[in-house]
């Protein structure tokens, strides 16, 4: 499998190299930006590509950083590393969810979805390029070795037809076979972009294809081959990962999907003279718009298959089985289709009016597909509840929306997007969401100061109300989910320090129960959250610490870790002024509670309130480099297992880590 990946990466890199240098330049790119002379003979540098992504769904644009920053690279690879507090089955693309409350993704018409949030991209994550000249960015991590490697190879690439037309593509390809048994996986993900950006009329168009497939071990059979593995090997405190005994061996989840997104405008305004050379007093013409009418459109799709071959592990694994005892292969699946029209005046138009207004429609259709249960129930089986649950379900929804912003100057900036639910499966939703900042000058810096508030009352997702499998049936009548909430948070680059705080109350909030049902708390639920990030330097000494504190009013339905933290260590410096390097260790932990469990059937948790996991210390070292375009490392990930810090180290009940090993990566951006 490394052969295989090390072949198709630098086929990449060859391809791309070659492409980019020996294609001759078009009449079309004649316009771009060429590498000018100064009247001192020196040479203009190029432009540096830019990133942006879109606000949906009238598709305001913001520019984005381009991922090419040394500082904490080696941490791309590390399954538990995508939050202070990550609960992952182990293996590198496995299923993970985030512990911390405030940074959970919004619910999902498709709850399968969330285990693999990571690694998922949508409209509301897209990226479009401007790199003027081409541009490819190609990324390779390995770890471990034969039976239990993994690999991840990414590449992005985009090019401009000229100034404005882009195109580009990408892939994501991650292996691993796991440290554990039948805890293989494999996804791969593409996606084709392009954007036109003229002055009157402007598209971007997205397509994002995924296909995660992933073993399902139903966790280790006994805990104790990690907790005290003396006692259950004959006083032998070594384990072999792969010599520990899994609860199931012949099942799998399979995830594809696939998001398209077009969203384009055409401007309304006008042109006005501006001065292009003070010299000989000439002037051009500059187009300024002032409102666009809008088209977006959205469409994704879904469907998530779960086999088990061994129907006499899934007799024992599972408490119910409904449909047949001959094993499992089932499927769900769901799309649906949106279109937005929407209508906005640009921001700037006047000092009368400095702020940017839309109004939109958004009309969507949804179709749901499931199990049929069409044969006679057999006696032997599982008793089936009663229910009303139909192989197919069509929801229509429409929305009349609104947004208001302000991104322009630094005293005070605000953004806000209200929608309200008329029809069908969205009847009486309410959407609102705003934050306002500003920044003050202090200390030769910059105090950044921020506030945030949400709103939302909205349906549940289908799939949380009607449901049908092998193991799992239910038929609920779930109201609307209330949320509030307000937040803020500081920023001051200066001292290296950010500060956020939030809280939350939530009415009716959806979990699923100790039988890995799904059932919602009419009582009222607040979260309270604080997170500091503080970052020390000394010469080239350098300390990273951030903490959260997080407290839900109710640990038996929303547990939650109250304290996540890590931390940091390491030297920066350069040496021969073109070789940066990064040498440290860090450490994430967090506090001891009562961790959801996870079911494979769904790809989801549940809550359990026999089994503590937390209160271990993670810990890495590394050497992190950057030589020019070039980004690559060496990490002995989870070194300090069987060293110190105990033995306790599952994010997820009877889903331990993976032990420690030696991990490596580079990225190269290629610019010509």
């Amino acid at each position: 499998m490394k052969s295989r990946a090390l072949a198709i990466i630098f086929a990449f890199m060859s391809i791309f190299a070659i492409a980019q240098s020996s294609a001759p330049i078009s009449s079309a790119n004649k316009s771009l930006p060429q590498n000018k002379t100064a009247q001192n003979g020196d040479s203009v540098p190029k432009p540096e590509p830019i990133a942006w992504r879109d606000i949906l769904p009238l598709g305001e644009t913001y520019q984005v950083q381009l991922d090419t920053l040394l500082h904490n690279f080696y941490r791309t690879d590390l399954a538990n590393a995508y939050s202070l507090s990550y609960s992952t089955t182990g293996n590198l693309g496995s299923p993970s969810f985030n512990n911390i409350y405030f940074e959970r993704p919004e619910e999902d018409l498709f709850f399968f979805k969330e285990a693999f949030h990571h690694w998922m991209r949508d409209p509301s994550n897209f990226e479009w390029y401007n790199t003027r000249i081409p541009f490819t960015q190609v990324a390779y991590h390995t770890g471990s070795a034969g039976e239990t490697g993994q690999d991840n190879l990414s590449a992005t690439f985009s090019a401009n037809v000229n100034k404005q037309i882009e195109v580009g593509g990408g892939i994501n390809y991650v292996t691993g076979k796991g440290q554990y048994n039948h805890q293989a996986d494999k996804e791969f993900s593409y996606r084709l972009f392009t954007s036109y950006m003229g002055e009157r009329y402007q598209i971007q168009a997205a397509f994002n294809h995924y296909d995660y497939i992933a073993a399902e071990n139903g966790g280790i059979a006994n805990d104790d081959f990690i907790l005290d593995p003396a006692s259950v090997q004959g006083g032998d405190t070594k384990v072999d990962a792969r010599t520990i005994p899994t609860n199931l061996s012949k099942a799998f989840s399979h995830l594809i999907g696939h998001d398209l997104y077009v969203t384009h405008r055409y401007n309304l305004g006008h042109y006005k003279e501006i001065i292009e050379s003070e010299e000989d007093s000439s002037y051009i013409e500059e187009f300024v718009p002032v409102s666009s009418i809008v088209h977006t459109l959205t469409y994704e799709g879904a469907s998530h298959r779960f086999v088990n071959q061994s129907s006499q592990e899934d007799h024992s694994f599972f408490k119910n089985t409904y449909l047949t005892y001959d094993g499992t292969n089932e499927v769900s699946s769901y799309w649906a289709l949106a279109n937005t029209v929407g209508l906005t005046i640009h921001e700037g138009l006047s000092k009368y009016f400095p702020m940017g207004l839309g109004a939109y429609a958004t009309y969507e259709v949804r179709k749901f597909n499931q199990v049929v249960d069409t044969f006679p129930q057999s006696s032997s089986l599982t008793p089936m509840p009663d229910h009303n649950i139909a192989a197919q379900t069509t929801q229509h929804a429409l929305w009349i929306g609104g947004q208001l912003w302000k991104r322009q100057g630094s005293w005070l900036t605000y953004e806000a997007n209200a929608r309200v639910g008329l029809v069908d499966a969205v009847m009486g939703d309410i959407d609102i969401t705003g934050k306002i900042g500003t920044k003050i000058p202090v200390w030769n810096d910059t105090l950044s100061i921020q506030g945030n508030v949400l709103f939302k009352n909205t349906t549940p997702s289908f799939f949380y109300k009607q449901y049908i499998s092998n193991h799992f049936i239910w038929d609920n009548d779930f109201g609307k989910t209330r949320r509030l909430r307000v937040g803020g948070e500081i920023s001051f680059p200066k001292t290296g320090t950010h500060i956020h705080a939030g809280f939350e109350n939530i009415q009716n909030y959806i979990y699923f129960d100790q039988e890995c049902l799904p059932r919602q708390e009419s009582n009222n639920i607040q979260v309270i959250s604080a997170t500091l990030r503080q970052n020390f330097k000394v010469s080239i000494f350098h300390l990273d610490l951030e903490g959260t504190y997080q407290l839900s009013s109710n640990q038996g339905v929303l547990p939650l870790p109250t304290f996540s933290a890590y931390g940091n260590f390491y030297l920066l410096f350069p040496i021969a002024k073109v070789l940066h390097l990064q040498v440290g260790v860090d450490c994430n932990w967090y506090s001891a509670f009562k961790a959801p469990a996870y079911q494979p059937a769904l790809i989801s948790r549940y809550n359990q309130d026999e089994i503590e996991i937390g209160n271990y210390p993670f810990m890495n070292v590394y050497v992190n480099a950057k030589l020019k375009k070039a980004r690559f490392y060496i990490m002995y990930s989870h070194f300090n297992q069987g060293l110190f810090g105990g033995n306790n180290y599952f994010t997820i009940p009877h889903y331990p880590l993976n032990p420690a090993m030696l991990q490596l990566g580079v990225s190269v951006d290629f610019a010509n």
